[in-house]
């Protein structure tokens, strides 16, 4: 018990990691790929800067894609 009773607090440090910072950022980027593979033309965006557009455009070789903006 001695032993484990030292490594316990690790331990607890990595779990409360594990479950606060790394799970949530995998289940972040999980969303963001299905999501951008569901993307097709056509498709009405907003961006992370608040840009309203519809995309024109997918080049599936580098991730990119053309959006059209409404302002006009």
């Amino acid at each position: 018990m001695g032993d484990i009773g030292q490594f316990l607090p690790m331990i607890l440090i990595f779990a409360v990691a594990y479950f606060f910072m790394i799970r949530p950022q995998m289940k972040r980027q999980k969303d963001e790929k299905k999501f951008s593979q569901a993307l097709k033309k056509g498709d009405k965006i907003v961006t992370k800067s608040g840009l309203h557009g519809k995309v024109v455009d997918l080049n599936d070789k580098d991730f990119s894609c053309i959006i059209e903006t409404m302002a006009g």
